[in-house]
């Protein structure tokens, strides 16, 4: 029932599940192998995702890292294909872990995408602040996103995603500026490192699914490197935080789930984010610090 309200609601909305140019939406419940040769070439501007890691979650079967590659390089050719010559991809992964080593993904991954000639612009760090612990190493809390373009001319917003100056009234102290400012007024630029909250089971957006993207770190990739009613595409959308972000910021979303279950929930939320209703973090809120309790003093029997 509650699918069903959903779907009816997402075509008053202009949401569907099969490409079209006019959608404002494509939500697709198949498999991302299958939905993309649907989808014509250079039509999308920007492409994020977090592809499954290969450990074994529930909406993966764990194979040989081998397998995994081959699988990966199935989608990335096809994504590069509908990738249009302004676009941007940005692949987003952590570690492949087995008996406590890792096999760091982006360094796995980078040949495929090498052998089509993308340009490595930067490879992010995401750090965070909550994990796994781990007993036989130092517990993981980052992971990485490698964005290519697919050309030299490439949008690239910044303006939109500046973040606040560590000394927003600095001045220059001599020189033809002197006693002007020597910051932009607008923030700096947010560097290659980003700590962004992950979300765990206090999080706003937290959801059913383990692994899920925080909108935050969606949306400063799509006001960056997109314009409005640029299309941004995830593959493995899950419960749909890239077109929340997507249509949160008048671009239109299209992605796959093949889990029914993540399916309804990333229609629901991106039905929820077009009418300014979906609850989310906002971006660049201060990182919560616990305050820390005073340190009782000693006493001591003379």
């Amino acid at each position: 029932m509650l699918l069903n309200n959903l779907k009816n609601s997402s075509l008053n909305l202009n949401i569907h599940q099969i490409f079209t140019d006019s959608a404002k939406a494509i939500i697709s419940n198949e498999s991302c192998y299958d939905f993309i040769k649907t989808v014509p070439d250079k039509a999308v501007t920007l492409i994020i995702t977090s592809p499954p890691y290969n450990i074994g979650k529930k909406y993966e079967k764990k194979t040989k890292l081998q397998d995994y590659y081959l699988k990966q390089e199935e989608i990335i050719d096809q994504c590069v294909r509908i990738l249009a010559d302004n676009g941007s991809l940005c692949w987003q992964t952590g570690n492949f872990v087995e008996n406590s080593e890792i096999v760091p993904l982006d360094i796995l991954l980078y040949p495929i995408f090498q052998k089509h000639h993308l340009k490595l612009r930067n490879r992010i760090v995401w750090q965070f602040g909550h994990g796994l612990h781990a007993s036989k190493r130092f517990s993981g809390r980052y992971e990485t996103i490698l964005w290519f373009t697919k050309t030299n001319d490439y949008t690239f917003n910044l303006d939109p995603v500046r973040v606040p100056q560590k000394y927003p009234q600095k001045r220059h102290f001599k020189g033809p500026k002197k006693g002007e400012l020597s910051c932009n007024p607008l923030g700096k630029n947010p560097s290659d490192i980003w700590d962004i909250p992950n979300v765990k089971n206090n999080h706003i957006e937290k959801t059913i699914h383990p692994c899920q993207f925080p909108i935050e770190l969606v949306e400063r990739l799509v006001l960056s490197l997109t314009n409005e009613n640029d299309l941004v595409f995830d593959p493995f959308l899950g419960v749909g935080s890239s077109t929340v972000a997507a249509v949160k910021n008048n671009r239109r979303g299209m992605g796959c789930e093949i889990f029914d279950e993540y399916y309804t929930i990333a229609l629901e939320r991106t039905i929820l984010a077009m009418s300014g209703d979906l609850q989310t973090r906002p971006m660049n809120k201060p990182i919560y610090e616990p305050q820390s309790l005073p340190i009782a003093k000693e006493s001591y029997i003379m």
